[in-house]
């Protein structure tokens, strides 16, 4: 296998990116503001309103400031080069601190607002509440990083992002066309849909591959400190690799915690790792060969990556995350369909909504998480993974 050299992602925009952190406008829009509802209400004709939901406080806010400034990032170059058809973008992004309930009141927030089209939600579980309700509204919403199958069940929900199954299944794939080990473990988190949707999806491709798991155990997230007995588990079944579903600061402490176990398994995880190594106190050696998908690389020589990183560079201060990219390409792909559908901001949402979910079928978008990105009626995007393999304290992607 062949690697070149990756910025660090994550957590290093997050430096730039926590001052970032006022929930109501954007560079183009502002605080919302009381109004009709947008299901049922138009809009006043003379700007599109594009609402956005993500933590921008509390633990997964690095997540939602990424999304939050990509997607401001590409309003603005929108609305610079003409916007929609000749109308203006005008964003307004609301803080939803990766809770469901707090989510549905944000989404209702934008509804006050006008929203005729959403960008959101962030994470998993807040996404599948909104969605609900998106559904009885017949609003129209892209997801940047949802990535539980739920998040686009209904017909007017579409994702940028790859779904849960999506990473499971080729987690499994490349470990076996690989030939990475032939006994596996994996430590899952059973109480987030996030990860028993990617650790479900795995475990039953892994029927298929030329590996056994030879442990499978869980935690929760009142359990989420300790990983010793797991662990323990892992390497008593003589685990060479053990895969993690989960995100990065789970994923810290179990890697601290092998490495005092004097336990050196292959550690294989999904791309809720990008920005382990800036977790703080974390000794970024121990994430050495650490392998995970990603869907973007902010170092690759394509010219359009290039230009979105340096355009997030000189405006945040940090480098863009895969959450900054898929936000940024899930406003573009916004813009396309709504100029292959021909709808007018004075639409309802409603009225937005049933053109889109046609339009968003007939596009193909030059991304920056994918080339001749384009969708399906259920919802998912047609891209292929990437993988990401952290080598002397740094990400390389594997060529």
């Amino acid at each position: 296998m062949k690697f070149k050299k990756v910025v660090s992602a994550a957590l290093i925009a997050a430096m730039a990116m926590t001052f970032m952190a006022g929930c109501g406008s954007s560079n183009s829009g502002g605080q919302a503001s009381s109004g009709g509802q947008a299901s049922s209400g138009g809009g006043d004709g003379t700007v599109f309103k594009i609402g956005g939901i993500g933590p921008v406080t509390g633990g997964a806010a690095v997540y939602g400031e990424a999304v939050k400034n990509g997607a401001e990032l590409a309003v603005k170059e929108i609305n610079e080069a003409g916007g929609i058809n000749g109308v203006q973008i005008e964003f307004n992004y609301q803080d939803d601190e990766n809770d469901a309930e707090k989510a549905v009141n944000a989404y209702n927030t934008l509804k006050d607002w006008n929203m005729q089209m959403l960008l959101g939600t962030v994470t998993s579980a807040p996404c599948v509440a909104v969605g609900e309700v998106a559904q009885e509204d017949n609003m129209f919403m892209l997801t940047p990083s949802g990535t539980a199958v739920d998040c686009v069940k209904y017909d007017n929900a579409f994702r940028v992002c790859f779904s849960d199954p999506m990473q499971g299944l080729e987690s499994a794939k490349y470990i076996a066309d690989n030939n990475l080990a032939t006994k596996v473990a994996a430590i899952y988190d059973s109480s987030d849909v996030y990860s028993t949707g990617i650790y479900n999806a795995f475990a039953e491709e892994a029927e298929n591959q030329n590996f056994e798991i030879v442990a499978a155990e869980a935690f929760t997230s009142e359990s989420k400190s300790d990983f010793s007995v797991q662990l323990q588990k892992a390497k008593d079944a003589g685990a060479e690799l053990v895969f993690l579903p989960f995100y990065y600061s789970e994923a810290s402490l179990v890697l601290k915690q092998a490495a005092g176990m004097n336990f050196t398994p292959i550690f294989f995880g999904c791309d809720g790792m990008d920005g382990i190594l800036a977790v703080e106190g974390f000794d970024a050696n121990l994430a050495n060969d650490l392998i995970f998908l990603s869907p973007f690389t902010p170092t690759s020589e394509d010219e359009v990556i290039q230009k979105f990183v340096q355009d997030f560079e000189d405006t945040y201060g940090g480098t863009p995350n895969q959450f900054a990219a898929d936000a940024y390409d899930g406003i573009y792909a916004i813009k396309a369909a709504a100029e292959k559908a021909g709808v007018t901001a004075d639409m309802s949402a409603s009225d937005i909504c049933e053109a889109l979910k046609t339009a968003m079928t007939e596009i193909t978008i030059d991304g920056v998480t994918a080339k001749s990105l384009t969708w399906e009626t259920s919802g998912e995007p047609s891209k292929e993974p990437m993988v990401v393999k952290i080598a002397n304290g740094d990400y390389a992607v594997v060529e």
